[in-house]
């Protein structure tokens, strides 16, 4: 029995005990390695939660999701929507976030600040544009100035892209009522005639673009050819933890980005439509057409550092960075 009575009182068994200890010790051992022992003792949680911005910037991380190829590497993800590359810093800094798909700006900012955070692959480049209202009288540059344009906010790399627009004509963000905005509700401040213009990544580009009344005052490609745009970067902590997942997210994202490329080549860029997040597929043309507006790429190569390190000496130049960010402190290459 597990329990004697002795001296008036029930103990428990030494023998039992001493079972019941080695056979809760060996469930301990044999269970450790999976994520359900953790979760029923509430000690962990093996679930990687994923950043991302609605923006077709980060459709291969939609691709591998809709495809199951983060549960074929037994991968269990959760994906975090935020409303720009500023708030989801934020969130990788605090630990809320291991991996995220977003602006090099804003990465470069938060590494800049100390935030252990590393870029663990390039996702895309250009793919913003700045569309106005043609009652706004807006034709070139200089008709910008004391105009209203909504932005991401200022750590996004489209408030860095207008800088630089501005700055290359003679203006500055002082010369103009500059206000931080949710994308998605851009385009109904212009409709509305809120706003004179926005800056805004894919598909919102093409979708303001495609309401009457509306024109592309310029597209990111026009005012810095090939720039840097998203990246997948990873907390220094979960590549530490768990540098055998970063490697299986690294080539999960390749082959993602692999079959958005052969797609969109092919003239078949509807199949990757299908597997976007429905809160941005509002028009499955109009997405096809964005998709075909700029490049996906991944890995890091050489070249890619140039171009991030040529966009770091442009932010420095705008003073939006005071330095520039080593490659040391700002790659981890599996």
């Amino acid at each position: 029995r597990l329990f004697k009575l002795i001296n008036g009182e029930y103990k428990m068994n030494k023998k039992i005990t001493f079972v019941l200890v080695l056979a809760l010790a060996a469930f301990l051992v044999m269970g450790s390695a999976s994520a359900g022992l953790f979760d029923f003792l509430g000690g962990g949680d093996n679930t990687v939660k994923i950043g991302y911005l609605p923006s077709d910037h980060d459709a291969a991380l939609f691709v591998a999701d809709a495809q199951g190829k983060y549960a074929e590497k037994n991968i269990t993800t959760e994906l975090v929507q935020f409303n720009n590359g500023g708030d989801l810093m934020t969130a990788m800094a605090s630990g809320e976030v291991d991996v995220g798909y977003v602006g090099i700006a804003p990465v470069l900012s938060s590494v800049a600040k100390g935030v252990p955070v590393k870029v663990i692959s390039s996702a895309q480049t250009e793919g913003s544009g700045i569309v106005v209202t043609d009652e706004s009288g807006i034709t070139s540059a200089a008709d910008l100035k004391g105009k209203s344009i909504a932005t991401p906010g200022e750590a996004s790399i489209q408030y860095v892209l207008l800088s630089y627009y501005l700055k290359q004509n003679n203006l500055s963000t002082d010369d103009l009522n500059v206000s931080a905005m949710k994308v998605p509700s851009m385009n109904d401040a212009l409709k509305t005639k809120q706003i004179d213009g926005i800056i805004t990544f894919q598909p919102y580009v093409s979708i303001a673009a495609n309401d009457s009344g509306n024109i592309v005052l310029e597209n990111s490609s026009g005012m810095l050819p090939n720039h840097p745009c998203c990246v997948v970067v990873a907390s220094d902590d979960f590549i530490k933890n768990h540098n055998d997942t970063v490697k299986d997210i690294i080539a999960i994202h390749e082959n993602a980005t692999k079959f958005i490329n052969d797609n969109v080549k092919n003239g078949n860029a509807s199949e990757v439509v299908k597997l976007l997040p429905k809160d941005i597929v509002s028009n499955p043309d109009l997405e096809a057409k964005s998709l075909e507006s700029f490049p996906f790429i991944s890995g890091i190569d050489n070249s890619f550092k140039a171009d991030v390190d040529a966009f770091q000496k442009l932010e420095v130049d705008i003073g939006i960075l005071n330095k520039t960010v080593d490659q040391k402190d700002l790659y981890w290459e599996a």
